[in-house]
């Protein structure tokens, strides 16, 4: 019976695949894309022998250091291979136009026992000859041969390397910044803490976002002022692990210098932040359209329940009892979300490529996705799930309606509000029906209100993500950009969502108003009144879900962001609400015309 009943009905079956399908398909993505960014960076630090710990010695302003304290650090229990101490410093690197701060460090060979950078494309550094770390040579658009400026001079770039001892542009950094979770003591009571983020004193280091250069020991120290040039050390422990522990005991503030270490485990986390980001969107937008696909659910499967009352008569007439009939209402839906599941984790396995790729700052890349019986599980848990629970209540009302009631068509009268109808009254003909076709059924209304408001939320905080991923953008191609790859999924999904609502709640609004509305015409209305009434009906509750979900995004970018609020621009927020309003006439025109068409009299000639 319930596969009959599909056949019958392919346009809603077609609905609820549509809705479920979108959410398992952005689950699916957040699922395949934990720790994708795991792979190539330990790739990259099992190819370029990448340390378990970096120590960058810096000087306070108007201070300098002796790389001869780092080289104590080599003989520290634990430690079993070193690299350094090598001389770095921070320019301004301009290069194509615009200008870019970079860390420069000098290295005359990669060969080391300890991060042996790898070139991908040209040869090391020479005199007047530099390399450049190969995120930060594609976010600049710099390649083997070009000429750059840093600090001044002129140089050629000799090469193109990548490493694991750095993250990547334009989270490069090293002494005096700190990463991790090791925090230095304190300096005392008067003393300098070291310069603050943003500009830099004149003899201070810029703490912003940076890239990597490599460059011979001599030039490196020929760009570097007497309080700029900090030296760097890597090490290699006996036990890996430890690298945690190690950094917490070697990290100091003091007036004169500042020792920051970073472990290979900060380094890890720093080289995945934009394919973790992207991860945690796409969960957090699955359960937005679970919530939204819920509501798109319930209200068609209310509309369908209204219109297969005399089926459910005829089914308990002939002996199905209550039980039989919830459960062949149940199968239909739950039919429809095992495909939906396997149209989403089809669907996320072939968009995971395109989401996985962790930068030319590394290599290798995530691989294919990580498919598992728990990933499936998972995605047909919670297709099930969603149709389980919009399809339970109204399967268990429909079971429980009195048979002959059932067999006469009768349901429920809708409810009538006094005061509601004394308002009316004074509207234009076509807002007055579409006020009380809104208060006719008010669950559904305020489910309408809450899908849209759950969406424009979705789609709302994206912008705003997007806007503050802009707002704090570095020069060239900034590679945290890429984050909003899985906004636009989210914002893609969340419309493709709201839409399907749209049509669901029109559907079964449309169904259920044929009798008022044919005797609305009959009392005088015109179909144009009619049809606009049933447009005025799903729209004046769309424009109030829009308003609440702007609010509500921009709330959610508060709460989800540590940096400040950044609002998107004022035509983003208005082309969301009048597209909103866009999409719901459109969605009600065709409906809302055939129903007006239909002659009254043969309408009510049936009911």
């Amino acid at each position: 019976m319930a596969a009959r009943d599909l056949r019958r009905r392919p346009g809603q079956a077609a609905l609820l695949l549509v809705a479920i399908a979108s959410a398992t398909t952005t689950l699916t993505l957040g699922l395949v894309l934990q720790g994708a960014g795991q792979k190539p960076y330990q790739s990259t630090r099992a190819a370029t022998a990448g340390p378990d710990v970096v120590l960058g010695l810096a000087p306070q302003p108007g201070t300098t250091v002796d790389p001869a304290d780092l080289r104590k650090l080599v003989s520290e229990p634990g430690v079993t291979a070193s690299s350094g101490p090598f001389p770095y410093t921070e320019k301004v690197v301009t290069v194509g136009g615009f200008s870019v701060h970079a860390w420069l460090q000098g290295r005359d060979t990669n060969t080391a026992a300890v991060d042996r950078p790898a070139l991908s494309a040209g040869q090391w550094t020479r005199p007047g000859g530099v390399v450049l770390e190969a995120g930060f040579a594609e976010s600049i658009g710099a390649g083997v041969g070009d000429r750059i400026d840093i600090g001044g001079r002129r140089f050629t770039v000799s090469g193109i390397a990548v490493t694991a001892a750095s993250g990547p542009y334009p989270k490069t950094g090293f002494s005096p910044i700190f990463y991790g979770d090791a925090k230095p003591p304190l300096p005392a009571p008067g003393g300098d803490p070291g310069p603050a983020l943003g500009a830099p004193p004149p003899d201070g280091f810029y703490l912003g976002p940076a890239g990597l250069i490599w460059l011979t020991e001599a030039d490196t120290r020929a760009l570097a002022g007497p309080s700029t040039l900090a030296y760097l050390l890597n090490l290699k422990l006996a036990d890996p692990a430890a690298a945690p522990a190690f950094a917490a005991t070697h990290i100091f503030v003091t007036e004169q210098a500042v020792l920051a270490p970073a472990t290979w485990q900060d380094l890890e986390v720093i080289n995945g932040w934009v394919l973790r980001n992207k991860q945690f969107s796409l969960m957090l937008g699955s359960s937005l359209l679970v919530l939204v696909a819920v509501a798109s659910i319930v209200v068609l499967v209310g509309g369908r329940m209204a219109d297969q009352v005399h089926r459910v008569g005829l089914l308990k007439a002939v002996g199905a009892t209550p039980a039989l009939v919830a459960a062949v209402l149940l199968a239909e839906h739950l039919a429809i979300a095992l495909a939906a599941g396997g149209v989403g984790l089809t669907a996320g396995r072939l968009l995971a490529p395109l989401l996985s790729d962790p930068g030319a700052g590394l290599l290798g890349r995530a691989g294919p996705p990580p498919f598992t019986m728990g990933t499936v599980a998972v995605v047909a848990a919670v297709a099930l799930g969603i149709a389980a629970l919009a399809t339970f209540v109204p399967a268990i009302r429909a079971a429980r309606i009195n048979t002959i009631q059932a067999l006469a068509g009768t349901v429920r009268p809708p409810r009538r509000n006094a005061r509601l109808i004394a308002l009316s009254a004074r509207l234009p003909v076509a807002l007055l029906l579409g006020l009380r076709i809104a208060a006719r059924r008010p669950r559904r209304t305020w489910l309408g209100v809450f899908a849209v408001a759950v969406a424009i939320t979705g789609i709302v905080a994206s912008l705003s993500a997007r806007a503050n991923r802009l707002v704090e953008a570095a020069p060239g191609v900034d590679p945290r950009v890429a984050m909003t790859q899985g906004l636009l999924v989210i914002s893609v999904m969340l419309a493709v969502q709201a839409t399907v609502n749209a049509i669901c709640v029109v559907w079964a609004t449309t169904l259920d108003t044929r009798h008022a509305a044919a005797l609305a015409r009959a009392l005088g209305a015109t179909p144009g009144q009619v049809s606009a009434g049933l447009s005025a009906a799903q729209l004046l509750p769309a424009l109030g879900g829009a308003l609440l979900g702007v609010a509500g995004g921009l709330g959610l970018a508060q709460v989800l962001d540590d940096d400040a609020l950044a609002v998107p621009p004022l035509w983003q927020l208005g082309a969301v609400v009048l597209g909103t309003a866009l999409v719901i006439v459109v969605c009600t025109a065709m409906p809302a015309r055939i129903g007006a068409s239909r002659p009254a009299g043969e309408v009510l000639r049936a009911a």
